[in-house]
């Protein structure tokens, strides 16, 4: 098979024969309205999305439908508006977002100027004549105006497609400069700014004689609530349940693919199930609209993994593709806004969910900077539209439940965590050795010595207000995540009970001399010793272990640490299971055992 990584052009993959996942069932349900908007996270698909729609609706394109669509589903049942229009398509994300307003004003008319003089080439060479359409490099709004004005002598309305319609503004508005001046992004959507501008002409534009129809791609609608009169217009398609897989590999496609490639390296179906569940755990649990059953996996991710798969009959050594890696810049952003820091703790500290009472289909980012504190539900909406958190369902009472949608993504929250706890790259340096003793040589005291000397004292010299018991454990998980190696899980389930924190080597990584790791993490507050931390500090080692609080809290933690142990053994088998109990009296002292 031939895998499309990085590739978004519908024609060169059908005409290649590369994997193509079919979706073009879904195109007359995206002719129920004029003008849509639809949002999905990065690297999701959205740019094949709109090649499929250009090349199904081009009119010049009108001899090449039976071979680009006769084999998919669309071809045995074709709409009436097949190849009915001349196509305008603009890419934001080719605007650069850097310099003065008036430098992305350049930029962005440069590039409508461009797409513009593409249309004039396309269709003048495909046989259509077009009065002439004047180019004005300075003024790309009066270019629009003429391209409208010469199509309507024509027989034939644009359809317009705008890729990733937000990109280059979320750019400006999570800047470094955005901490201290919101002035530039303020100045492009507000008031008479130039994307509000923009899209009043587009919205103003919109008739069966100019864009007949405009379909929009983006990440969130932040940027389209902030233009407000500018396009409302749009029809919100994001939620649509028929549309939750329209971008998207689902479990069936992911196993039809790997179920060829371990028959074509010969391995046996076990080898498969073992491929299937690490792709299941590190790429799959988004749901993106209501009332669906199924979750998602993530396409971008997922022809990384085939590929290596293919190519080498071995699973990736890093999981995350390095192309998502740059999603971690969006929990960067949350954690410099008031209580985002909060949220994105909490979402690494307890169960990795979050709930809200709704989620904001469309909210501008002075409305999300004024509820802040208020309530989450801005945040979280925020943190899902960009793929970092998924819907999970309802809760008891009915509030919207969110979770992180999978390990890789839970590797960015780690990661940011960890660099909000430990914002010194040495000290990180040094916390990440002491950790890999525990897995390497089975050494907890050396984690142990660092967390206590180290990082309690920057969890007391800051104001974190979620510093509490939970803090050990995602001290303790910060520094010792590692995806490479292990599949990591903090509150495993174990027999309808949690395991504070499970570490199983990946299974194509049993061969190296490392351990798997299960550790209970205990907490003592302080006055339950009736002790202050300076006194907790000058006990001796042998007076720390032999306080009658530490041994009651080890002694739960051993039976615990067996218990979960036995049934980590019973799942996986063949493990070489280190189990730990970790006891921490107040943040001062920390403690372990070896629990055999």
């Amino acid at each position: 098979m031939k895998f499309p990584y990085g590739i978004s052009d519908f024609k060169n993959i059908i005409t290649e024969g590369y994997y193509f996942c079919d979706r073009t069932d879904r195109i007359p349900l995206l002719e129920n309205a004029k003008s849509q908007l639809f949002i999905r996270p990065r690297r999701f698909g959205k740019s094949l999305l709109l090649s499929m729609l250009e090349n199904y609706y081009d009119v010049a394109k009108a001899d090449e439908f039976d071979g680009l669509f006769g084999h998919l589903k669309i071809g045995k049942n074709p709409t009436k508006h097949r190849n009915r229009y001349f196509i305008l398509r603009w890419d934001f994300s080719c605007v650069n977002p850097t310099g003065s307003v008036e430098a992305i004003q350049r930029s962005i008319f440069n590039h409508i100027n461009g797409k513009i003089e593409s249309f004039i080439t396309h269709y003048t060479h495909n046989g259509f004549d077009l009065p002439e359409v004047k180019i004005d490099y300075d003024d790309a709004l009066y270019t629009i105006e003429s391209l409208l004005s010469a199509v309507k002598t024509t027989s034939r309305p644009i359809y317009l497609l705008i890729d990733e319609y937000d990109n280059f503004a979320h750019t400006v508005m999570m800047g470094v400069e955005s901490r201290t001046n919101s002035g530039r992004y303020n100045a492009l959507v507000h008031d008479e700014g130039i994307l509000r501008t923009l899209f009043k002409t587009v919205k103003s534009s919109t008739s069966a004689t100019g864009f007949d129809r405009v379909f929009i791609t983006g990440v969130s609608p932040v940027v389209m609530s902030d233009i407000t009169s500018g396009y409302n217009i749009a029809k919100n398609i994001y939620f649509h349940p028929k549309l939750n897989a329209l971008c998207g590999f689902t479990s069936k496609e992911v196993g039809d693919v790997v179920a060829q490639i371990v028959k074509q390296c010969g391995w046996d179906p076990e080898k498969g199930d073992e491929a299937l569940e690490m792709i299941k755990t590190y790429y799959n649990g988004y749901q993106f609209a209501f009332g669906v059953d199924e979750t998602i996996y993530n396409p971008t991710l997922c022809l990384y993994f085939f590929e290596t798969l293919q190519e080498m009959c071995s699973f990736p050594r890093n999981m995350l593709d390095a192309n998502l890696a740059m999603d971690e810049s969006k929990l960067q952003y949350i954690a410099q806004i008031p209580m985002g820091a909060d949220l994105i703790f909490s979402l690494v500290e307890k169960d990795q969910r979050v709930s809200t009472e709704t989620l904001s289909d469309r909210f501008g980012i002075q409305e999300m900077m004024e509820s802040i504190g208020k309530d989450n539900r801005f945040l979280v909406s925020f943190l899902y539209y960009f793929g970092v958190l998924t819907l999970d369902g309802e809760t008891d009472d009915l509030q919207i439940q969110l979770k992180v949608p999978n390990l890789v993504v839970q590797g960015l929250y780690v990661d940011r965590v960890q660099k909000m706890l430990l914002p010194d790259p040495g000290t990180r340096d040094d916390g990440k050795e002491a950790a890999s003793r525990v897995y390497r040589k089975g050494e907890m005291g050396p984690l142990c010595d660092f967390v206590e000397n180290r990082f309690f004292s920057v969890v007391k010299n800051r104001d974190y207000r979620w510093a509490n018991e939970l803090t050990l454990k995602t001290g303790f998980l910060t520094l010792l995540y590692n995806d490479i190696i292990y599949i990591m899980d903090s509150e495993t389930e174990t027999s309808c009970r949690y395991a504070d924190l499970t570490m199983i080597i990946r299974p194509d990584k049993r061969y190296g001399k490392v351990f798997d790791v299960l550790i209970e993490f205990k907490f003592i507050p302080l006055k339950k010793v009736n002790m202050s931390g300076e006194a907790t500090k000058a006990l001796s080692e042998d007076d720390l272990y032999h306080l009658t609080e530490i041994k009651a809290a080890f002694l739960e933690g051993e039976t615990q640490a067996v218990q979960y142990g036995n049934t980590l053994e019973a799942r996986y088998g063949n493990l070489r299971l280190k189990k730990f109990v970790v006891v921490s009296l107040g943040f001062e002292r920390v403690c372990f055992k070896i629990v055999s």
